[in-house]
Order: C-alpha cells, then sequence, then structure tokens
C-alpha cells in the first residue's frame, strides 16, 4: 500500500478539519464547533495541519481569493466542503470524510455536500507530499482537563503554563495567513510562504534600525473576526502602523446575534428572556474566541459549551450555577489578568465619541481585563433574565455589541477604533485586543462602511 493510501484512510477515520467561516455563516459555525466536538474530530488552526476544509456559510466574493489560497495550502490529498446552513453540517462532514475514505471514487451523499473544483495552476498544483503536522497543530491541547477547580490557587497554577506571550499569532496562526514568522529579514523582494513580503529595514521608536515587515492580520485568522483584515506594519514583534480594510457590504444582513433586535425593531414581539438569553450566548461565544488567543483552550470549550446550552434553550436553573463558577474561575485569574493588563485602554469618553455604545463603554478601566470582566459580568445577569416576562424594547435593551441600528450597526464602531487601539501592542497583545472588542462579522458584512466614524 502506498504513503498517500496510508494517510488518507488514517485521515478518513478522524480527519483534521480547517473550520472557515463567512459573513452571514455564524448559525452554521456554531453547529460545525458542537458537530466537531461530538465527533471527536481534531481542529486544525493551519492549512497545513488540515485535512478537510469546511467552509460553513453563503459563497462571498470578495473572500473567495483568501479561500483559495488556504486551499492551494493544504496537503493532498484533501476535501473541501461547503454548509451554507446549519442543517447541513452534519451530511456535508459526512461526505467530506467519504471523499477522504476513497480516493477518486463518487462524492458521498449530502444535501450540498461537494468537492469544490481545485483551482490549481501554476502556483500551486496537486501536491503528492504527506501532509506534515506542524507545532501548531493542536498547540495547547491537553494542558487543561477542563474540571472545576474550588481554590483560585489551583485555577491559576493550571493556568499559567498556558499562555504564550498573549497568545502569539505563531501559536494561533489562522490558518496561515498573517501569522507567519518574521524571523528571517533582508531579503529585498523576496516573499515568505503566503505570498507576505520579507522584512525590509525600518527605524524604530527608540531610535534603532530594525527590520520592517508588513503583514495582513484577517480576513481568515484562528479566533478573528471572519472577514475582518488589519493591515499593520511590524517592527520586531511591535505593531507600528495599522490600517483597517473597509469592504463594501456583502448583502442586506441578517446578523445571528442581534436578530431579536431586529425582529422586535421591525415590530414583532420578541420577550426579554429570548433577547436575554442570546445575549449570553453571544458573550459566551465572544469570550470562548478570547480565551483561546489567550491560550486557556479548557475554559474557551467550557464557554463554548455553555454557549450551546443556552442556544437549545437550557433554563436558567440549570445553566446560571454553572455561568456563575465559570465567571468566577475566569474573572478571578491572576494569570489571566497580568497577562492582559493595560492592553488595548479605550476610556469611555473616547468610546462615546467614536460612537461606541454596549459593554466596551460600560468597561470601567478601559482595558482588556475591563472588558472580558464586563462580558462576564453580563453574562450572569442575561441568564438571570432567561424567565423574565414582556416585550423586548430595541431601544431600551442593548444588543450583545451595543445599541442596534441597521445603518450603522455597534460592530462598524467597534472595528473603526482597532487601528488606533493596536499601534504600540505587540502582535500577540494585538491579537487580544481585537479578541475583547470582537466586532460582529454579520454586522460589519451588513452595515455601511464608514458610517460610524467619529
Amino acid at each position: 500500500m502506498g504513503l498517500t493510501a496510508v494517510l488518507t484512510r488514517a485521515a478518513a477515520r478522524r480527519p483534521r478539519v480547517l473550520l472557515v467561516t463567512t459573513p452571514g455563516g455564524t448559525a452554521a459555525r456554531l453547529v460545525a464547533e458542537r458537530e466537531l466536538r461530538s465527533r471527536d474530530w481534531p481542529s486544525a488552526s493551519t492549512p497545513a495541519g488540515a485535512d478537510l476544509m469546511l467552509v460553513a456559510g453563503p459563497d462571498c466574493a470578495r473572500l473567495a481569493p483568501a479561500l483559495d489560497r488556504l486551499w492551494r495550502d493544504m496537503p493532498r490529498p484533501c476535501v473541501r466542503v461547503r454548509a451554507v446552513t446549519a442543517d447541513e453540517v452534519a451530511s456535508v462532514l459526512d461526505a467530506g470524510r467519504t471523499r477522504l475514505g476513497v480516493p477518486g471514487g463518487p462524492d458521498g451523499e449530502g444535501a450540498r455536500a461537494r468537492r469544490e473544483e481545485d483551482t490549481d495552476d501554476a502556483e500551486g498544483g496537486e501536491h503528492a507530499r504527506p501532509r506534515e503536522a506542524g507545532p501548531q497543530d493542536d498547540a495547547h491541547e491537553g494542558e487543561h482537563d477542563g474540571s472545576d477547580v474550588s481554590d483560585q490557587e489551583d485555577s491559576d497554577a493550571d493556568h499559567a503554563g498556558d499562555h504564550g506571550g498573549h497568545g502569539h499569532t505563531g501559536d494561533h496562526g489562522g490558518h496561515g495567513h498573517g501569522g507567519h514568522g518574521h524571523g528571517d529579514h533582508g531579503h529585498g523582494g523576496m516573499e515568505m510562504p503566503g505570498g507576505l513580503p520579507m522584512a525590509g529595514p525600518g527605524e524604530d521608536r527608540d531610535g534603532l534600525t530594525l527590520d520592517r515587515l508588513h503583514v495582513p492580520l484577517g480576513p481568515f485568522l484562528a479566533d478573528w473576526p471572519t472577514g475582518l483584515t488589519l493591515r499593520v506594519v511590524l517592527q520586531g514583534d511591535v505593531v507600528q502602523r495599522a490600517d483597517l480594510d473597509e469592504p463594501a457590504p456583502d448583502r442586506p444582513g441578517d446578523p445571528f446575534w442581534s436578530r431579536p433586535w431586529i425582529r422586535a425593531a421591525a415590530g414583532e414581539p420578541v420577550g426579554v428572556g429570548e433577547a436575554a438569553r442570546r445575549r449570553a450566548a453571544a458573550h459566551l461565544d465572544s469570550l470562548g474566541r478570547l480565551l483561546s488567543v489567550a491560550g486557556w483552550p479548557a475554559e474557551a470549550v467550557t464557554a463554548r459549551r455553555l454557549r450551546d446550552d443556552l442556544l437549545d434553550g437550557a433554563p436558567a436553573s440549570s445553566v446560571l450555577p454553572r455561568v456563575k463558577r465559570f465567571a468566577r474561575r475566569v474573572g478571578r485569574s491572576r494569570t489571566l489578568y497580568w497577562l492582559t493588563r493595560g492592553l488595548g485602554l479605550l476610556s469611555a469618553a473616547d468610546a462615546r465619541a467614536a460612537g461606541v455604545t454596549g459593554p466596551a463603554v460600560r468597561a470601567a478601566g478601559g482595558d482588556v481585563p475591563a472588558r472580558y470582566r464586563q462580558w462576564l459580568g453580563e453574562v450572569v445577569d442575561a441568564v438571570r433574565q432567561l424567565d423574565a416576562a414582556g416585550h423586548l424594547d430595541p431601544a431600551a435593551r442593548e444588543s450583545p455589541r451595543g445599541r442596534w441600528d441597521a445603518e450603522r450597526p455597534p460592530s462598524a464602531a467597534l472595528a473603526l477604533l482597532l487601528p488606533r487601539l493596536l499601534v504600540g501592542a505587540e502582535l500577540g497583545a494585538a491579537r487580544l485586543v481585537v479578541a475583547s472588542l470582537d466586532p460582529d462579522p454579520d454586522e460589519l458584512a451588513a452595515g455601511r462602511p464608514g458610517v460610524a466614524r467619529g
């Protein structure tokens, strides 16, 4: 039996899945994350470690070139499938595994499951090399057992080894784009893998001559707002400049996390408890992303399990005790606090001047710890309101990212803040700042660019 056949059969039994979400694909992404956990299929954070690419969400023309780059970077044999809706996730995963197990065989069954045509060209043809699992695959796997801890010292001791310098992009390389190292310098017009330019010399803030590297962060990074692209200039590991790409909206949007507020604004009766459930789940989704970037995977999984239970309609009586324990563990973690304190400082006055509403304005202290602690507090409060009576007034109760406005979604203001907040931050710290604001990709795709300025 040839090496390719051996690798293919091994991959088919338990494929490593690169989950990529397009704007409008939040519902499919949530189901995919749960499905992968239940099947115990490992997730891949980079194309080099993946056997199967699952695209969750509808087609997005402006992101198609970036998706094709990810596809070309995957070692062959591999399969690429798409689930446009949540209902299609299980069937396309089954079909993808079937095609991995039978090289050259017929496609498996599934509503929209299909192997998308390989876009190989002179830049990247079919690869016969064996897959090379790098150290970024499951970078923190096994460092936490996910069990509850009753003593904060124990929690911090378990937690201390999981943080790799603010979750540097090299550890969370995000599908191979924006996460390349920059240790090779001074090579003029040469390019690094993925099409990034090599570093060139420049003067840093201290007057030293350091290599300068232009790096796009996004549009597809692990635990990153899908579709968001920040173009940063690095000297060493420090962001010297950051510019935000402001793409035109893709389509009239229906942001998943803000649906209760959209429906209420249209005159549909929406219960206060339903809105509270969606707000709590949204904050837990954001916390899961931040904790993953910070290098605390066990608590990231806890956040996502709580999120899924809320979306499944679990009663407050079963969720509230677990949410409180989670909030205590994360909120009182000294390690997480010391690793993130002082990052992304944003005063309430500056936030309001930029048009920001929601938790980012209410976070006293204005840094990353203030924002994740604000989320934690609001999650507990929202779970307490799951049984609240009455109808949602969207003008009185904010959506998860802030006051809902279809013309100016709250995430637009959050995204426009990022370039200023990232300047002077180390690259890993920049990832944490983005995660602590967590603009919603669905809102960014639905809104008008630039409307939240000033």
